[in-house]
Formats: C-alpha cells, structure tokens, sequence
C-alpha cells in the first residue's frame, strides 16, 4: 500500500494544532490589534518610584459590531523595547505568550468598556532601567488573552519612554554616613589630644 505524504502531513499539522490548543498555547500572532493606546508622561527620562504614567484605551471604531462581544476584561502590561532586550536573553520577545518575556510588569487588570478608560500609573521602584512600551491585552472570561492593543508600533520603535530606577541610595542615608565620618575623625583627634595630656600629667 503506497503511503500518502500529503495526506500525513496534513493529519500531523492538525494533531500538533490540537495539542497545542489543548495545552493553552496562545500566540501573539494569532491575537487582532483591536485596542488603540495611549500613554502621557512627561519630557525626558522618568524616574521609578517617582514619576506617573497616564494610559488610554479605547476599542478600534473601525472593527465590526460585535468584535469585543467576549471581551470581560483589559490587563496593562510595561513592556521593554527592543534595545533593552538586546543580549538579555531573560527578557527575550516569543510569540508563544506562556513564554514571551517581553512584558514582565503587571499594571492593572480592570472591567473591559469600549471607551473612556484611563489609568494612572506610578513607576514602581522596582522597575529597572530601560526603554519601554505600555501593552493592552484583552482577557475572556476564562482569563485568556484574545485580542491586545499597544502605545507603539508592531516594530515597537516608536512612542517608546525611558525609565531610570533608583540608585538604591537615599539623602537621609548620605547625610548618616557625612556626619558619622566627621565623629570618627573629631573623636580621633580627641582619643590623641586625651592621651598627649594624661602622658603631660604622668611625667
């Protein structure tokens, strides 16, 4: 009996497509960029732990009625940008979303609404130094992602913002450290001054 290529290559596409619907597998590729965004910040580099980013959403007016009919909710996400991922192989983009690492910051989850959404968001101070991007991605009810929108372009080199984050080192610990340098100098002057006056007193 000759064997079928064609016909068994067709049957192993569909067995994997299955197996990996079956196992969650949700490809960015596969979602719709149905959500338009926005974000407002202000000029220049933000600070983490400082400075507000403001994020708008709104669904695409030109989809047809009905698109987000299955849409429950809108999970905001800091992405970085692709030069901040260069040669960092833990922040690396996959299409597979279960391992994609390029949004690793959480936002806000909020109730989905075709319009009038904003969001304000302080940098948190964990947040490392790089370029970024805000990702919107639409939830179901089940939690999946289904559809996503973002404040940059599908090459992501455009409306993209700078974050520094912090030192580690604060005013308070500065002037700590300044004046407990000045008492170990005062208090080594004074043990010497001490010990030449009681050597004076001893002869």
């Amino acid at each position: 009996m000759a064997i079928n290529t064609r016909a068994i290559l067709v049957a192993t596409i569909v067995i994997c497509s299955l197996l990996a619907a079956c196992d969650g597998e949700i490809l960015l590729s596969n979602l719709k960029k149905t959500l338009q965004v926005s974000v407002d910040h202000r000029k220049g580099v933000l600070m983490a732990g400082e400075d507000t980013l403001t994020i708008d959403w709104f669904l695409n007016k030109t989809l047809k009625a009905g698109r987000d009919s299955n849409y429950k909710s809108v999970k905001l996400q800091l992405c970085f940008s692709p030069i901040s991922q260069k040669d960092r192989a833990w922040r690396k983009t996959e299409d597979h979303l279960k391992k994609d690492k390029t949004c690793q910051f959480k936002i806000v989850t909020m109730p989905y609404k075709s319009s009038n959404n904003n969001y304000n968001w302080t940098i948190e101070r964990d947040i490392p130094t790089g370029t970024y991007f805000v990702r919107a991605y639409v939830l179901n009810a089940n939690g999946e992602e289904i559809d996503y929108g973002q404040n940059t372009d599908d090459k992501k080199v455009d409306n993209l913002f700078e974050v520094q984050s912090i030192s580690g080192r604060h005013a308070t610990l500065d002037i700590c450290s300044v004046v407990f340098s000045v008492f170990s100098v005062v208090a080594l002057f004074a043990f010497f001054y001490m010990e030449k006056r009681n050597a004076k007193a001893s002869k």
